[in-house]
């Protein structure tokens, strides 16, 4: 990536998009803070992982022409149990976070799940340590489930 942080105005234009050839790059080249390499795996995980699955839907975020970050959505609108949509995997690059853009992108991705068959509701989990991002996504409106993944913890919002 040739732009740094002061070059992205925090009133960007966030947008979600299709990963491809010629941006792979840049997305695999995002990452989190040190501190918080715990929480999410990298961006290159996520994409082989994707193509793995065929419940994985996943853009990258963009602050008007700059990547600064990506998401994945387990998108399952035929699931066993009725439909899912769990946000699998959220980062904003450590460069551009505290601008609004996390906030704005998640917005967007609840916005693209309601229009996906039955959606109800979003899901999401997260690692429950000191830096994580519970009061984040509580600010958003998410809510805890009572239900555990392994070692994280399941919030739900109503859509």
């Amino acid at each position: 990536m040739s732009e740094s942080t002061t070059t992205v105005d925090r009133n960007a234009t966030v947008t979600l998009r299709e990963v491809t050839a010629e941006t792979l790059f840049d997305v695999l080249r995002l990452k989190v803070a040190p501190e918080q390499e715990g929480f999410v795996a990298p961006n290159a995980v996520s994409i082989a992982e994707a193509h793995f699955s065929k419940h994985a839907w996943f853009r990258a975020i963009y602050a008007d022409e700059t990547p600064v970050g990506f998401l994945m959505l387990h998108d399952e609108p035929d699931g066993k149990e009725g439909p899912v949509y769990y946000l699998w995997r959220y980062m904003i690059d450590a460069r551009y976070q505290r601008m609004g853009f996390g906030r704005q992108a998640l917005q967007l991705l609840m916005n693209h799940v309601r229009t996906r068959p039955n959606a109800t509701e979003l899901l999401l989990s997260y690692v429950p340590k000191e830096g994580g991002p519970k009061e984040f996504y509580e600010s958003l409106g998410f809510t805890h489930t009572g239900k555990e993944h392994g070692n994280e913890l399941e919030m739900r919002i109503s859509l």
